[in-house]
């Protein structure tokens, strides 16, 4: 039971009275995350500025076993930092910092709360590149780790756990360690800095991180491809993987997701005739290096039932599409009035069946099922809408069609999720889908991690 005396306590650490949230001051955002479906509000909020307050906060949680949820930016959509038994949220969103820029070592060493966005921008005013792409720009690069991130590049260059070199954490006593390093490889014990990596917050809190870059491409050519419809347009894309082009992203899009794009963004995407695409990504160091691979992928395209193939060679064109694919998340949940997500991940050459799947199942459930996703790496984002269902209704409609949906992608060998992560919505189905000795052995896990439960309880299992 949280108490006036804990406030006092957690001043008396902080000493600062406007980074700490108690009561009526607590705003209403910190109750719950970007799609809202879960609400809990915390006893009390820390705006955290270093990780000696980190670690002074976790000790005094672990000391009076008070529970502790981390918060980036809070644009999570499976409730993973909504603060479900209460407690204190511990906003790093303050510590945003850039460290160091190691042009050497070609790292990056930044605190948490750095922004995805401005830390891309950053690295390449260097001719650097980091590669992670998720969809929401504006998310914290400890938010990203917390949920391994993914994104449109990842068919080509990863996921974050790949760029993760080091990181610095406090344990849930308070403890501070360092995982990893700047080394290349490591062979030493247990790779405990990957542990941490994709576990949202309930092992330990990340207040520093060194990550790997690259050199930044100098040259970017994006397709668009129109299909007749979206079995064809899927069903190339084992095909382009097979004949090794090695796009940096290839994105599946259907009409009616682009046209509600078109209406959020009050701007035209260049084509929207068809009833499904391809939108792919090369990078290099030249047009003629790029031109070597797209060739080959446009006569696969072709060959395979597109309609046509637009070029988009120049800087306006790409910002003009990429921002219209960015757009698809707010756009869907702009023309509904509430709706939940399936992240699920199948492998490549399934994703046509997850995606007739779910577009057959709007009339068995009786509600619009709108899906977009990465082509290139098998992970679907695939939206139920309320409209105007009833309230009485909705949470059965929306359970009915989650149930079904889950049980396809576990069917044909796939997983829960892609790069959005468990968090509190989706960790029942993350039970149904493992084995029990897989389910025992995390929480084993998370008991050497965190003995008391405080960190981010009732997330993920």
């Amino acid at each position: 039971m949280f108490e006036n005396k804990n406030y006092e306590d957690i001043k008396s650490i902080i000493n600062d009275d406007e980074r700490v949230l108690y009561a009526d001051n607590i705003n209403e955002e910190y109750s719950h995350d970007e799609l809202g479906g879960t609400h809990s509000t915390p006893d009390i909020v820390v705006k955290a500025m270093s990780t000696e307050e980190v670690s002074k906060i976790a000790k005094y949680a672990y000391d009076n076993e008070i529970s502790l949820t981390v918060r980036g930016s809070g644009t999570g959509l499976v409730g993973a930092c909504v603060p479900v038994n209460k407690g204190i949220v511990l906003d790093m969103s303050g510590m945003k910092n850039i460290l160091e820029l190691d042009e050497e070592n070609l790292t990056v060493t930044v605190e948490p709360g750095v922004l995805l966005m401005e830390l891309s921008k950053f690295v390449e005013e260097h001719d650097l590149f980091y590669p992670p792409d998720p969809g929401e720009k504006s998310a914290t690069i400890g938010g990203n780790i917390s949920t391994n991130a993914g994104g449109m590049r990842a068919v080509k260059y990863g996921v974050t756990r790949d760029y993760v070199r080091a990181l610095e954490v406090v344990l849930a006593n308070g403890e501070i360690v360092n995982f990893g390093g700047k080394i290349v490889k490591n062979s030493s014990g247990y790779a405990l800095k990957d542990l941490m990596v994709g576990s949202e917050g309930t092992l330990g809190i990340i207040t520093k991180a060194t990550l790997k870059l690259l050199p930044l491409p100098k040259k970017t050519i994006s397709l668009l491809i129109p299909f007749p419809d979206i079995s064809k347009a899927i069903s190339t894309v084992p095909k382009i993987i097979k004949a090794k082009a090695i796009p940096t992203a290839i994105e599946f899009m259907q009409r009616e997701v682009i046209e509600d794009a078109e209406s959020y963004l009050g701007s035209k995407f260049p084509d929207s005739s068809s009833e499904a695409y391809l939108l792919l990504k090369f990078d290099g160091n030249s047009t003629d290096e790029i031109e070597s691979y797209y060739d080959d992928t446009a006569k696969i395209c072709l060959e395979n039932g597109a309609i046509d193939i637009f070029i988009s060679d120049t800087e306006e064109r790409d910002e003009t599409i990429w921002k219209a694919r960015g757009a698809f998340l707010e756009a869907i949940k702009n023309s509904t009035s509430d709706m939940d997500e399936v992240d699920v991940v199948v492998p490549r050459n399934r994703v046509n069946e997850m995606v007739e799947f779910s577009h057959a199942l709007q009339k068995e459930v009786g509600a619009r099922i709108k899906c977009f996703g990465h082509a290139g790496d098998g992970n679907l984002h695939i939206y139920v809408l309320k409209d105007d269902i009833a309230d009485k209704d909705w949470e059965g409609v929306l359970k009915g069609a989650m149930d079904k949906m889950y049980e396809k992608a576990h069917s044909l060998k796939g997983e829960v999720s892609g790069e959005h992560g468990i968090g509190y919505a989706k960790k029942g189905y993350l039970e149904k889908s493992l084995d029990k000795e897989s389910i025992e052995i995390m929480r084993g896990i998370k008991k050497a991690f965190d003995p008391k439960n405080i960190l981010n309880p009732g997330k993920i299992f």
